[in-house]
């Protein structure tokens, strides 16, 4: 009698980094050759396990070091109370759990809420990694997303087509710790558009179609122009996350080089304790130089491998691109082209980041600024200061954002000269330099006019750029400041907090003087700080702190 196992096969299909456009892991997808086993599959929990195991156990076969999704119903877990098997046969076959990850998928109607969230401890515990699959497209509750709090969420492509919701999904997801994917990419446009959004990882056949043997190398189309991913202050150390080639700290030097010869792709070797994290590090051309010297097999053939090993260079999974920087610059010259090793919270390795994808993408980033920098104060421009507060408000982070400019600059160059004129604008974009500190970010969005990102307790600093006695060409001149304060839900993006910029501006010009008016996003009126009523002419400067408006503040 034929079992079910009989007429079924397995396909693997790359999951995709968009930023280092390298394999991040190989998803297993059951191909049956007869029948609907997986419509079953949703009925018959006993029968989704065992898909699970022998879907991994085809992967063990294939001999693939790359880390592995498994799909399983919500329901199958829920039931099951975890997934013991899965277990087993990874451990087995002398793989960690956490070099795999578990796609819960849907439906999620009427499954045991609670027992699925034990399930998934029980999962988390044993080391598995925890992915949230077919969301946007399923009926996957927000509040049980929050609370499965999965290390990856997968999108369904078709959010594409909302990109403001996959925007917010990657706000949740860093809130989360969790990487972003979109599944069923089919063209280069819905690449640009996920990268657009903030998407860090994606699969679909525009990178490879689910093949009989795992793909390494994958199709990831350049980089559109306009369609970059978001940028980020610091970019995050998830989105260079690469696997990691994880042997046990016992492994023999032998065991080492089976791997490093078979590998071309693997640049070094981590060694780990039972835990998964990790003990030393080797080094595929010290090692394979060692290896290949004379004497060198048989000397280190049959000996611990970490005796070849260097200390491991560790960061955490929130570590920034910089930070990794400071770590390789930390130590010998003769280290710098070693992996460093992504931790987690408890110390396991979760992969390796290279130099030279960080040197490449922070290169690129920098590039892409010094591109958008005003020829004359080499300050950004709008685009940087304005994508700052769309993440600001993003994180739910108070915010003051400040419109500065030279009054009546055109009279200034026309009776000092341009040369003046140009100088003064250097000037004050020198001096908002260095009144901004800390997160506070200047730019210089043309002309005479400035934008200031600060923080609210930030912003008496400015107070300085105004008592400066300005000049050009020896003529006084006064400078006119308006703020908007921004509370947390008070706008929803930069364009609605420019928006409440604009009136604030049209008042402090209508002072007399050094001014500076103030308000606040959602609420009437605003509150004078500099200047004096009815501008025509210049007057000394002082401090006036009156509402200009009932009601103001």
């Amino acid at each position: 009698m034929h079992s079910w196992t009989d007429t079924l096969r397995f396909a693997f299909q790359p999951v995709v980094n968009l930023t280092t456009q390298g394999v991040a892991g190989l998803e297993i997808l059951a191909r049956p050759e007869t029948g609907d086993i997986l419509a079953e599959a949703r009925r018959d929990p006993e029968l989704d396990a065992g898909l699970a195991v022998q879907a991994v156990r085809s992967a063990l076969r294939r001999e693939t070091l790359l880390p592995l999704h498994v799909n399983v119903f919500a329901a199958t877990l829920a039931d099951l109370g975890g997934l013991a098997s899965l277990h087993d046969v990874v451990r087995g076959a002398g793989r960690l759990p956490w070099e795999v990850t578990v796609d819960i998928g849907p439906p999620y109607t009427h499954v045991p809420q609670a027992g699925l969230l034990e399930a998934v401890g029980v999962l988390r515990g044993q080391g598995f990694r925890i992915s949230a699959d077919g969301v946007g497209d399923g009926d996957l509750p927000l509040r049980l997303l929050i609370d499965l709090a999965p290390e990856l969420v997968k999108l369904d492509a078709s959010l594409l087509a909302r990109p403001a919701a996959v925007r917010a999904m990657r706000t949740l997801c860093d809130e989360l710790g969790a990487l972003l994917a979109v599944e069923g990419v089919e063209t280069e446009l819905q690449c640009s558009a996920a990268l657009a959004a903030g998407a860090q990882l994606a699969q679909g056949d525009l990178f490879a179609p689910p093949a009989r043997l795992p793909a390494a190398d994958v199709y990831v189309p350049p980089r559109m122009a306009g369609c970059a991913a978001r940028p980020r202050s610091g970019p995050s150390i998830r989105e260079f996350v690469r696997p990691a080639a994880l042997l046990p700290v016992t492994a023999s030097a032998g065991q080492v080089r089976a791997l490093l010869t078979g590998a071309e792709d693997v640049s070094g070797v981590l060694l780990v304790d039972r835990a998964g994290v990790p003990v030393r590090s080797v080094h595929r051309s010290r090692f394979l130089l060692s290896m290949s010297g004379r004497y060198g097999h048989a000397l280190y053939a049959d000996r611990p491998a970490a005796k070849l090993g260097d200390a491991p260079r560790t960061v955490g999974v929130d570590a920034t691109a910089w930070e990794v920087l400071d770590v390789v610059a930390v130590g010998g010259r003769n280290r710098t082209s070693d992996d460093v090793a992504v931790v987690d919270h408890r110390g396991r390795c979760v992969g390796v980041v290279r130099l030279a994808d960080l040197v490449r993408a922070l290169a690129e980033s920098r590039v892409e600024e010094a591109a958008g920098l005003n020829p004359l104060t080499r300050l950004p421009g709008s685009d940087a200061i304005t994508g700052e507060v769309d993440r600001r408000i993003a994180d739910g982070r108070a915010l003051a954002l400040s419109w500065l400019d030279v009054d009546h600059f055109k009279q200034v160059n026309d009776g000092a000269g341009f040369a003046a004129g140009d100088e003064l604008i250097r000037s004050v974009g020198r001096a908002l330099q260095r009144a901004a500190s800390g997160t506070a970010r200047v730019g210089h969005i043309g002309g005479d006019d400035f934008l200031v990102l600060t923080d609210p307790e930030g912003l008496g600093a400015l107070a300085a750029v105004l008592d400066v006695f300005w000049t050009a060409g020896g003529r006084p001149v006064t400078l006119s400041l308006a703020t908007v304060l921004c509370a947390p839900g008070s706008v929803s993006d930069h364009r609605q907090a420019a928006a409440g910029l604009a009136p604030l501006k049209k008042a402090a010009k209508a002072l007399r003087g050094a001014s500076w008016v103030l308000g606040r996003a959602g609420s009437p009126g605003h509150e004078v700080l500099r200047g004096e009523s009815g501008r025509g002419g210049e007057a000394p400067l002082r401090t006036q702190r009156a509402a200009a408006e009932p009601g103001a503040g």
